[in-house]
């Protein structure tokens, strides 16, 4: 099979991932779309969407998401070789069949607001700052892990020096930028955070 530096590959491996974690076989139509009740363009064909209890669909988004650890940083790139932050989210979301805009100053508006880092849970994005205490949106990531006893989470992001890597909120960098929160999947039953 001819392959594109691997993307094609790669972009297969996601979806028979998905399809194993949801324990389902999945056709690949040309889809539909339709809205979520957050208004978000949702993919007919989405059947982890539809079928998975947010929990599972939290925890396939990140397990897509980690396929990617390694992959280089690039300011306007899409992939598959390389991104940048919001294009790697829009990306994660789009293989669990959520479509969310393109860039940090409209994914900022997607889905609701969680104003307390103690509400946060798996597969919500996290957006910080371009430079410390300045609310102008610079960086955005995925929850991957909360830890609620000391108000710190672990996030999945694309960063400039690492590429896609994994950071914690309690680091003097992000902590310092951080500005808000915002939650795309529904939300969990409040013992699964």
């Amino acid at each position: 099979m001819c392959t594109f530096g691997g993307g094609m590959t790669k972009m297969k491996s996601h979806l028979h991932l998905l399809a194993w974690l949801a324990g389902l076989l999945i056709a690949l139509p040309v889809p539909a779309r339709a809205q979520d009740s957050t208004g978000l363009a949702v993919r007919a064909d989405s059947t982890a969407f539809s079928t998975l209890a947010p929990e599972q669909l939290a925890d396939t988004l990140i397990a897509i998401a980690r396929t990617y650890i390694g992959t280089p940083y690039r300011l306007g790139a899409e992939g598959p070789q390389a991104y940048d932050c919001s294009s790697f989210v829009r990306q994660v979301y789009s293989e669990i069949g959520i479509d969310i805009p393109r860039y940090t100053a409209t994914q900022i508006k997607a889905g609701r607001e969680i104003s307390n880092v103690q509400e946060l849970q798996r597969g919500d994005l996290v957006f910080f700052g371009k430079k410390k205490g300045v609310k102008d949106i610079g960086h955005i990531g995925i929850v991957i892990d909360v830890d609620l006893p000391r108000s710190n989470y672990t996030f999945i992001h694309c960063g400039t020096s690492a590429g896609v890597t994994i950071a914690q909120y309690s680091h003097p960098y992000f902590l310092m930028r951080y500005i808000t929160s915002r939650r795309i999947l529904p939300d969990f039953e409040t013992s699964s955070r």
